[in-house]
């Protein structure tokens, strides 16, 4: 399976779990801790596997990290775990992305720097989703009102559309001078 494939596979629990302010940053929290856990289990194994028994290894660890934190999240969370559903178990192919994506390199900066931007998003899209579609933000897990804004942004699809518009406009914000072959002239 490709890269491009797996990215896409990690966009479920950004979109899927993302209604509230609270679903998102539980997410993301759980998306931290396990890509942290899993990239610290994985470092001391790359050196003594080859490439297909170390993305066996990353499989595995991160399907037994995923089932700890499920696990964890039923015993002392009950509540939040039956309002992220099935999201937090998409949560390992995101660890398999960032194993794939940075491989052998020790790049911990590198990892830092993008769970923060998967961070950020997971609570930027969380708090507008909850903005546009109640109108206010609330901090319990059960979310608060029913829908009374615009009803398109509590589901997934407009949680995809609200997602594009975001990105454009951060890409917006933050222009930077193209080189030429990255603007397709060669």
């Amino acid at each position: 399976m490709n890269r491009s494939w797996l990215a896409t596979l990690s966009l479920a629990p950004l979109l899927g779990a993302s209604q509230t302010l609270v679903q998102a940053a539980s997410m993301a929290l759980l998306a931290f801790v396990a890509i942290l856990v899993h990239r610290g289990l994985m470092t001391p194994l790359r050196s003594r596997l080859d490439a297909t028994a170390a993305e066996l290894a990353s499989l595995l660890l991160a399907a037994a990290v995923i089932t700890c934190q499920t696990l964890a999240l039923q015993a002392w969370a009950l509540e939040l775990r039956q309002a992220l559903g099935i999201y937090p178990e998409l949560l390992a192919i995101s660890c398999v992305l960032f194993e794939q994506g940075l491989g052998r390199s020790a790049q911990w900066r590198r990892v830092a720097v993008l769970l923060g931007g998967y961070g950020a998003l997971f609570l930027l899209l969380g708090a507008s989703r909850e903005l546009l579609a109640t109108g206010t933000l609330h901090l319990s897990i059960a979310g608060g009102p029913e829908s009374t804004g615009l009803r398109l942004a509590s589901l997934a699809p407009g949680a995809l559309l609200l997602l594009g518009l975001l990105l454009a406009l951060i890409k917006r914000a933050c222009i930077k001078q193209a080189t030429p072959d990255r603007e397709g002239n060669r």
